[in-house]
């Protein structure tokens, strides 16, 4: 797997709709733009080839600037084509695009290393990763680090912001070893709203003539962390709605998203005593019976915590996870 890299953009691309963009692109594709200040604004879209607001938002914005100069140049990773073709977040036998930044001898690893690269030689300003997801959550931004830079560069896009460091693998993380990252959740795909409010981030970004110094106000964002990363086990059946599983959730699970749950909130009934999830830290250490407990038929939380990303596509639970559970965290000292 070879990355494709172009100057300029490819002819047609901008009439095609993440679907189509196997008609003029090959393959993942890296494509620059110069514009007035020659450090690049990087963004990448469709790593998830179902999360299709970046890409829109990004032809539409190219659209209303076509013919003018950019004020910043703009370096665009166009990601897993062959998902979007097929309006998937990644086809059977592929890795997830954004797992593969962190190393590793498969192509597609091998792939994110030649984009991190190639972009690392133009000196980026700064980075941006484009997500839906398929839960309801609000827009909100995620960093790696806590740093001043990368929450100006967060907030710019929301108030709500997460920190978190696992899974490592993501795009975010390996570009924030370049300069400063960030990944924009921004909410379903295909919603106007969604793909009005990365249109207006991402134009935000290009007339930035510099992150700011001096420390994000306290009352200008909530800041999350990311502590837990919960997933259904293989072996585990599971339904929103059929009573023969081993684990019944409740219909409205995605509705709990970015709300501080008490202990003792059922999240499903189950079919046996035992835990039928299981949770990781940051280190990778299991941690389920710290997070939840079954209790007269009833997976429970056991602490208070906030759940992020809960969704009720199977798919993507399977192929992801359930959610990951977020603590909060105090303002960044000044």
């Amino acid at each position: 797997m070879k990355l494709c890299e172009i100057e300029g953009l490819p002819n047609g691309i901008l009439e095609r709709p993440a679907p189509r963009l196997h008609e003029v692109l090959d393959g993942p594709t890296v494509f620059h733009l110069p514009g007035r200040r020659p450090e690049p604004l990087f963004v990448s879209v469709l790593l998830h080839g179902n999360e299709d607001t970046g890409w829109d938002a990004l032809r539409e914005l190219l659209g209303e600037l076509a013919g003018q100069e950019l004020p910043r140049a703009l370096s665009v990773f166009v990601g897993n084509i062959e998902a979007a073709r097929h309006g998937l977040r990644r086809l059977d036998g592929q890795p997830d695009y954004n797992r593969i930044w962190n190393g590793g001898d498969l192509p597609e690893q091998r792939l994110a290393r030649q984009v991190v690269a190639a972009i690392a030689a133009r000196r980026p300003f700064a980075s941006i990763d484009v997500h839906n997801n398929t839960g309801l959550n609000p827009h909100y931004g995620c960093i790696n680090r806590l740093d001043h830079h990368y929450l100006h560069l967060a907030t710019l896009f929301s108030r709500t912001t997460v920190y978190f460091i696992r899974p490592d693998s993501v795009q975010s993380m390996a570009m924030s070893a370049v300069c400063p990252a960030v990944t924009v959740e921004c909410g379903k795909p295909r919603q106007r709203a969604g793909i009005d409010h990365v249109r207006e981030y991402l134009a935000a970004a290009l007339n930035l003539v510099a992150l700011p110094d001096h420390p994000v106000p306290t009352h200008d964002y909530d800041l999350f962390h990311t502590v837990a990363t919960v997933t259904v086990p293989p072996g585990v059946r599971f339904s929103f709605d059929d009573r023969g599983t081993d684990l019944l959730f409740e219909p409205d699970l995605d509705e709990l998203n970015f709300r501080e749950l008490p202990a003792g909130t059922a999240l499903a009934q189950v079919s046996a005593d035992r835990i039928p999830l299981h949770a990781v830290d940051e280190e990778g250490h299991p941690v389920t019976e710290r997070f939840f407990s079954v209790r007269d038929g009833q997976l429970c939380t056991r602490v208070p915590l906030m759940p992020s990303m809960l969704t009720r596509d199977e798919r993507i639970i399977r192929q992801d996870c359930l959610c990951y559970l977020m603590e909060r965290l105090p303002p960044l000292p000044s």
